[in-house]
């Protein structure tokens, strides 16, 4: 079988299901690193925040995720991903034994071992990409919660535990609902794009009050404006909604800033802080998110990431004048 662009992004031309050949922890390390690199996501924004000592193992779980994303997203077809995400998890169940062979793989078994991952948390978001090859719509705000715990939770708990950081049930609580609100936040900003691009729709059926709104809502994001006078306010009504409730979560995973030793803070509040901006974003236009993708700025960003690294370099001098 043929190998798309796609496929070749996540490493499957040359270690995939079929290939015998078998990365080197140097190859594996520069793999990673070079896949978190080249992603426009937090975590190559994050790097100078993460702890140099940290900064392979963040990259192997990043890459882990990213790949399983992928292939859940990216290939030619629902069986054609599920076909790969088994392989994923075989792959992942030999790493817990020891055994690797894709550079993700090897790089994420040393991670495993130094930190002492479970295999749960990888498994569940392995599971929440299968999920999305057989649903593509929600009923209930509860239904598109149980998603977030698969999808986003285990991220924040594998982050927590490679910063060696405390974990009983309040610290993976108050990491939960992190997030999921920002999953929560991903979702009702990308409306338009998940729609059209993967025939999802997160918003929970039961918010939506009025006839046909499904059908005026695929219609809207396809052209680009409301097929009706009257769909825009009936979505803002059902997109405020959830988005009140989002809110609570990101009170909820604040807690989260408390619990941490000072020098990991400015990571995970960079976290929220994007989170929240965008929210706002999202309520400041209206949450018209079926013809717009509400973001923040790059100079927010950098204003963000700046403000985090004083915090940072203000935690290491404090840690420095009290030993």
């Amino acid at each position: 079988m043929s190998v798309t662009r796609s496929e070749r992004l996540v490493g499957l031309a040359e270690y995939g299901p079929t290939s015998a050949r078998v990365a080197t922890r140097a190859e594996a390390r520069a793999w990673c690193r070079n896949l978190t690199r080249t992603h426009g996501e937090n975590f190559s924004v994050l790097s100078a925040l993460v702890p140099l000592d940290r900064v392979d193992d963040f990259s192997a779980v990043y890459s882990f995720c990213r790949v399983a994303d992928d292939l859940g997203d990216e290939m030619a077809s629902p069986q054609r991903a599920t076909e790969l995400l088994a392989w994923w998890r075989s792959s992942l169940q030999q790493c817990m034994r020891g055994e690797a062979t894709h550079p993700v793989f090897v790089a994420l078994r040393e991670c495993v071992q130094r930190h002492d991952l479970p295999a749960e948390p990888f498994h569940d978001l392995i599971t929440a990409f299968e999920s999305d090859q057989i649903k593509n719509r929600y009923a209930s705000w509860n239904e598109v919660i149980d998603y977030c715990k698969l999808s986003a939770d285990p991220v924040g708990r594998l982050v927590l535990m490679v910063l060696g950081e405390r974990r009983d049930a309040l610290a993976f609580a108050a990491s939960d609902a992190l997030c999921t609100a920002l999953q929560l936040t991903n979702h009702w900003q990308d409306v338009r794009r998940d729609c059209l691009e993967r025939n999802r729709i997160y918003l929970p059926a039961d918010s939506f009050t009025s006839e046909r709104f499904e059908e005026r809502l695929v219609a809207t994001c396809r052209v680009g404006y409301a097929p009706d006078r009257t769909f825009l306010a009936q979505y803002r009504d059902a997109v405020h909604a959830q988005v009140a409730k989002t809110w609570t979560l990101f009170e909820r995973g604040s807690e989260l800033l408390g619990m941490l030793q000072p020098a990991h803070r400015p990571l995970i509040w960079l976290f929220l802080a994007g989170g929240t901006g965008t929210l706002r974003q999202i309520e400041a236009w209206n949450c018209e998110t079926c013809i717009a993708r509400p973001k923040l700025s790059k100079l927010s960003k950098l204003l963000l990431v700046g403000r985090a690294r004083w915090w940072g370099r203000r935690a290491i001098e404090a840690n420095k004048a009290a030993s």
